[in-house]
């Protein structure tokens, strides 16, 4: 598993953890069902603490990306109901869509954006299909 951590970054580790992984899930890196490593496992391989890995699969769990099952420990499980998908999406888009607002971006910013990341995951995906 290729995870990137950046030690210096004002966000949480466990939040770069599980923005990490669902990047990961988004270019086909990871895939569904794929077994994550377990908490001690991925806390040695990237140097920090267990309980940060925890909670970073405790939120990737509550947000519908992982399963834990205790036989097989954490693995790849997207939900897929599509209207909560949607709800949680225009919630978080709210909040950049403020923020880009307030930082005089335009719609058409903003469109550009999503099109440019949406071709970088396509592009991954390409490469890792």
């Amino acid at each position: 598993m290729l995870i990137q951590i950046d030690f210096s970054s004002d966000e949480a580790i466990y939040q770069q953890l599980c923005n990490q992984i669902k990047l990961g899930i988004a270019t086909a890196r990871y895939v569904e069902g794929e077994v994550l490593p377990s908490v001690r496992q991925l806390a040695e391989d990237i140097g920090i603490n267990m309980h940060t890995v925890n909670k970073a699969y405790t939120v990737l769990k509550q947000e519908g990306y992982v399963k834990v099952d205790r036989r097989r420990g954490a693995f790849i499980s997207v939900e897929t109901d599509r209207d909560a998908a949607v709800r949680r999406t225009a919630k978080e888009l709210r909040g950049l869509i403020a923020e880009a607002r307030c930082r005089s971006l335009e719609r058409d910013d903003i469109h550009a954006l999503v099109d440019m990341i949406y071709d970088e995951y396509d592009a991954a995906t390409e490469g890792n299909g």
